[in-house]
């Protein structure tokens, strides 16, 4: 779908708005293809690479607010942790004032070789950023905020209903 110069104004943007849309779907699946590549490397599962993202950006969290942030069930978590904790990529560490709290954090040492698995996308990603003004790329990184919040409020809205 190509924007013509000579449409409305309302037109393109409705055009450019939908080229928009198409794009980060076909981003999402260029994204789940790496992601399912690098999995494969690993020895690890989707579900699995997920919950690790989760900890890696969000710091050591509980279980329960893991399976919260994944919007998995408690007990599907157990699993996960139990697979991560045999991989070496997390260890489940109890509070000393109260031993029933438990704290999952991941392990640095094996999130280097995740890193490494995505360091071509990340110098691809260094590159295509490098053909933007600090503008542009102020508006990119906005776009990209305000997006991730509209699929927060979208997944937000269908788990309660």
């Amino acid at each position: 779908m190509e924007v013509e110069i000579s449409d409305p104004p309302v037109r393109r943007s409705r055009r450019l708005t939908a080229q928009i849309k198409e794009s980060l779907r076909e981003l999402n699946i260029q994204l789940a293809l790496l992601n399912h590549q690098v999995v494969t490397h690993l020895g690890l599962n989707d579900t699995d690479l997920h919950c690790l993202e989760i900890l890696n950006r969000r710091g050591p969290l509980s279980p329960s607010a893991l399976a919260r942030s994944a919007g998995l069930h408690p007990a599907t978590i157990t699993g996960i942790l139990d697979r991560l904790e045999r991989g070496g990529w997390v260890a489940r560490e109890r509070a000393t004032a109260d031993r029933r709290a438990v704290t999952v954090r991941p392990l640095h040492g094996r999130i280097a070789e995740l890193f490494g698995l995505y360091a071509g996308m990340n110098a691809t990603m260094d590159d295509v950023c490098a053909g933007y003004t600090e503008t542009e790329l102020e508006v990119i990184d906005d776009f990209l905020r305000r997006t991730t919040r509209a699929g927060e409020d979208a997944t937000s809205a269908l788990s309660t209903s």
